[in-house]
C-alpha cells in the first residue's frame, strides 16, 4: 500500500508533466472516453511557451524539474522503445545527464568515509570537479605510484542520492502498478518488472565497486583486441562511493573536427567501434550498454577507449546463438528459420502459427534486401522486428532490448564518423566468424565436449546421489510404519512455542478490544 507522501509526489510529478506540455504532446489517436477528455484538458492547462516547443524540449524541461531520479528513468525508458514507442524513445535519448556539481568539501568527506583514509594519504593533488551527473561527479587528481606521479580520474557518488532515489522509486512502482491494473493492454510489457529492472540497474550503478569490476572484466576480455581498451582501475583507492581510474588523455568521439585535425582515420574508427561492440556481445556475452559519444575517446595512438561502465549488458550463450541465427536468417532470406528460432527460444507463444509469423518476418526482410548496403541498419532491423513481434504477443526480453538500444547508439556514432558506413561489411568479420564457429561443425564439436563434461561431473556425483536417495527412502518407510515422532527436546520446544503463541494471541485480542473501546469513547464522549 503506497503512503500518502508517495501519492503527493506522484501528484506533483503529474502537475509538472501537464504544465510543461508533456502529456499534451503524447499521441492521442487511440484514446477515447475519459482518457481523451483528460488529454484535451492537459492541452488547456499547459504553459503557453510549452505549447509551441518540440516534444523533446518539453520532456527535457519536465524531467530536469523533477530531479535526478527522473532523468535516470527517462534515460532508462529511452532503451525501451517497445514500451514508450520509437519516437518518444528517440526524444528521451536526448536527455543529458548533466547536473550541477556539489561542493568539493562534500566529495572529500565521501571519499575519506568510503576508503577510511585521509585525502593526503590517498592523493598528492585533488582538483575541482570537471563533470557532474545525477549519480556522481568526476574530479581530476594525482597519485604517487612507485614508478612516478600519474594523473587519475576520481568518480564520487553524490551525497544523499540513494535516499532520494528510494523515495522516487516508490512513485515509479505506484505508476507501474496503476498502469497494470487499469490498462490491461500494457500488462504484456510488464511495467512492474520494468521498474524492478530500473531499480536493479540503478542500485548497481550507485555502487562504484561494481563499475570497477565491470571495467576489470572488460579489460581482461579485450586484452588482445586491436584498437579498443578501457581505463585501468586503482583498486586501492576504490570503494562503494568512489572509484579511481586512469585519466584518459584523448579526444571525445563527438569532436569530429578534433579527430580529423589529429590525423585519425575516421572510417577505420567507425569499423573498429562496431566490430569491438559485436565482438564483446557475441564472443564474451558482456558489453558496454552506454556507448554514446560522450563515453568514447580516441587516445593519441588511435585506440578507442570506453569509459563509464555503470550500465552493462549480458547475454547467455543460448541467447547469443539465437541472435546470430536471427541475423543470419535475414542475411540468407531464410524467414522460416528466423520464425522457428523465435518459437524455439520461447520468445513467441506456441499458440501462434509459425508460418504466419514467418510471413510477418518476410515483410521486414524483403524491403531491406532492396536497399544499398550502406543504408541498411542492423539496429533498425531489430527495431522493426520488435514492432512486428508485438502482434504475436512476444514477451519483452530486456537483454535483447538493451542490445538493440546499444546497437542503435553504436551505429549512430559510426555514421557520424563515416556517413557512408556499411554496417554489414563492418560486421562480417566478427559475425561471420562467430557463425562459422558456433553454428557449423565446430558448434557440434563444442556441444559434444560440453555434454561430455556435464556427463562426467554427473557421474562423479552418482555414488553420493544414490546414497542420499537410499537414506531418504529408508526415512520415508520408517515414518510410514511408525508415524512422525519427535525427540523429547523437540517436543518441549514445540510446547513452549505454542504457549507463547497463545499468550501473544490473548494479549493482541485485549489490545484490539481496548483500542475499540477508546475509539468508541472518543466518538461518543457522553458515554
Amino acid at each position: 500500500m503506497a503512503s500518502l507522501g508517495t501519492y503527493l509526489r506522484l501528484l506533483r510529478a503529474g502537475v509538472i508533466l501537464v504544465r510543461e506540455g508533456v502529456v499534451a504532446s503524447l499521441p492521442a489517436e487511440e484514446l477515447s472516453g475519459g482518457m481523451l477528455l483528460g488529454h484535451r484538458l492537459a492541452r488547456l492547462l499547459a504553459k503557453r511557451r510549452a505549447k509551441h516547443a518540440e516534444r523533446a524540449h518539453r520532456l527535457a524541461r519536465a524531467v530536469n524539474r523533477l530531479g535526478p531520479s527522473w532523468v535516470k528513468l527517462g534515460q532508462f525508458l529511452a532503451t525501451r522503445p517497445d514500451v514508450v514507442g520509437a519516437e518518444i524513445a528517440v526524444d528521451l535519448s536526448g536527455l543529458q545527464d548533466r547536473m550541477d556539481t556539489f561542493p568539493e568539501a562534500l566529495a572529500r568527506a565521501e571519499i575519506e568515509a568510503s576508503l577510511g583514509r585521509t585525502m593526503e594519504d590517498l592523493y598528492t593533488r585533488f582538483d575541482s570537479p570537471v563533470a557532474a551527473a545525477s549519480i556522481a561527479q568526476v574530479h581530476p587528481a594525482e597519485v604517487a605510484y612507485a614508478d612516478g606521479v600519474r594523473k587519475v580520474a576520481v568518480k564520487v557518488v553524490r551525497p544523499g542520492v540513494r535516499q532520494r532515489f528510494q523515495r522516487d522509486l516508490e512513485v515509479f512502482y505506484l505508476i507501474s502498478e496503476l498502469q497494470e491494473r487499469f490498462i490491461p493492454a500494457s500488462r504484456r510489457l510488464r511495467p512492474v518488472e520494468i521498474t524492478r529492472t530500473l531499480e536493479q540497474t540503478t542500485r548497481i550503478e550507485m555502487d562504484l565497486r561494481l563499475e570497477a569490476a565491470a571495467l576489470s572484466e572488460m579489460a581482461e576480455n579485450t586484452r588482445e583486441d586491436p584498437g579498443f581498451r578501457v581505463p585501468r582501475v586503482d583498486w586501492e583507492r576504490t570503494g562503494r562511493d568512489v572509484i579511481t581510474m586512469e585519466w584518459i588523455e584523448g579526444i571525445k568521439m563527438s569532436d569530429i573536427e578534433g579527430l580529423r585535425a589529429a590525423g585519425h582515420d575516421l572510417v577505420a574508427l567507425a569499423d573498429t567501434l562496431t566490430q569491438s561492440f559485436l565482438r564483446h556481445t557475441l564472443r564474451d556475452g558482456f558489453f558496454h550498454a552506454d556507448m554514446h559519444q560522450g563515453n568514447l575517446f580516441v587516445d593519441p595512438k588511435g585506440c578507442v577507449v570506453a569509459v563509464d561502465m555503470g550500465i552493462v549488458g549480458r547475454m547467455s550463450k543460448k541467447e547469443r546463438r539465437f541472435l546470430a541465427e536471427i541475423l543470419y536468417g535475414f542475411i540468407t532470406r531464410d524467414y522460416r528459420r528466423v520464425a522457428d528460432v523465435h518459437f524455439e527460444a520461447g520468445y513467441v507463444p506456441a499458440r501462434h502459427d509459425p508460418a504466419s509469423f514467418a510471413q510477418a518476418i518476410r515483410a521486414i526482410g524483403e524491403p531491406i534486401h532492396g536497399q544499398p548496403a550502406e543504408t541498411i541498419s542492423m539496429a533498425r532491423l531489430l527495431t522493426l522486428l520488435f514492432e512486428v513481434t508485438e502482434l504475436f504477443d512476444m514477451q519483452t526480453r530486456p537483454e535483447l532490448v538493451m542490445l538493440q538500444k546499444t546497437m542503435v547508439v553504436v551505429e549512430g556514432v559510426a555514421r557520424t564518423l563515416n556517413p557512408r558506413f556499411n554496417m554489414w561489411k563492418a560486421a562480417e568479420p566478427v559475425v561471420g566468424g562467430w557463425i562459422r564457429d558456433n553454428l557449423g561443425p565446430r558448434r557440434i564439436t563444442g556441444d559434444i565436449r560440453e555434454g561430455a563434461i556435464a556427463a562426467f561431473k554427473l557421474a562423479e556425483q552418482l555414488p553420493e546421489l544414490a546414497s542420499r536417495t537410499r537414506q531418504f527412502a529408508d526415512e520415508v518407510n520408517a515414518m510410514a510404519e511408525n508415524g512422525l515422532r519427535f525427540d523429547e527436546a523437540t517436543s518441549e520446544a514445540i510446547g513452549k512455542a505454542e504457549a507463547r503463541h497463545t499468550r501473544s494471541g490473548r494479549v493482541a485480542l485485549w489490545v484490539i478490544a481496548a483500542a475499540m473501546v477508546w475509539m468508541a469513547l472518543a466518538i461518543h464522549p457522553m458515554w
